[in-house]
């Protein structure tokens, strides 16, 4: 892998003190060979100690810098509770919020344009996967946030995450992984060849301790968007370690 590995947890609408205690002791003990990036929800976030080495994200990000936008979260107030990326257009937000390729796209300028590096998640559905339109779904999602404004991607990382894989128990192949990341890098290239080579493609959908080794041997899997097994600290330092070159 010759980009430094990324491993983000999304911890989605679950966690507590006693989690945040527990992921911090263990995560101290990694080495900086991989970089790891820890995403609770967001009352969550100030409870983490300012002596750390990992990162922290928002699981989402407003397009608006502020103003009457109940219950939304602008960078500058992830910024103040020491975040320093962002989830945009995980597929949940996608699918139960309705977000559009649109509000995505201007969600990745607003996290970037304040400081704040987005995770761009995209995928495709089972069905999409099944009538063989896996490309054509990514690409447009990609077009939406990176053909008017390729400068973003340099700034940007990416996870493409398989809908039909995300809490399902089931897992792409290295190998079926391996074929999709390396489509989005040449796709991305279309925009930025340099910044596409650059960017970090995490692959997310039931990343465990048991698969994450052959996934990360991938030439173009730069790491992982981890979900249940990132409530497992044991685990999810597994993960990590699995990441190493």
């Amino acid at each position: 892998m010759a980009l430094k590995p990324l491993i983000a947890a999304n911890w989605k609408m679950n966690g507590n003190r006693e989690l945040v205690s527990t992921v911090t002791e263990a995560v101290a003990s990694l080495s900086s060979a991989v970089d790891v990036l820890v995403c609770p929800p967001a009352t969550l976030l100030p409870a983490f100690k300012v002596q750390r080495n990992f990162a922290l994200g928002g699981q989402d990000v407003s397009a608006a810098q502020a103003g009457a936008y109940t219950g939304q979260l602008s960078v500058a107030l992830l910024k103040e509770a020491s975040a320093s990326y962002c989830l945009v257009g995980h597929s949940e937000r996608r699918q139960y919020q309705f977000e559009s390729d649109s509000l995505i796209a201007q969600k990745v300028a607003a996290a970037i344009a304040g400081g704040i590096t987005p995770v761009l998640c995209i995928g495709e559905t089972l069905a999409e996967r099944q009538q063989e339109k896996t490309e054509q779904v990514l690409a447009k999602q990609l077009a939406a946030v990176y053909a008017s404004q390729p400068e973003l991607l340099s700034k940007s990382v990416i996870a493409y995450e398989p809908i039909w894989a995300i809490g399902t128990g089931e897992s792409a192949t290295p190998e079926q992984a391996q074929l999709t990341h390396a489509f989005i890098r040449a796709e991305l290239s279309r925009y930025d060849a340099e910044a596409a080579t650059q960017l970090r493609i995490l692959y997310g959908g039931s990343v465990n301790a048991a698969n994450s080794a052959a996934l990360f041997a991938q030439p173009d899997i730069n790491g992982a968007l981890v979900g249940g097994a990132s409530l497992k600290p044991d685990e999810f330092v597994q993960i990590c370690l699995s990441a190493k070159d």
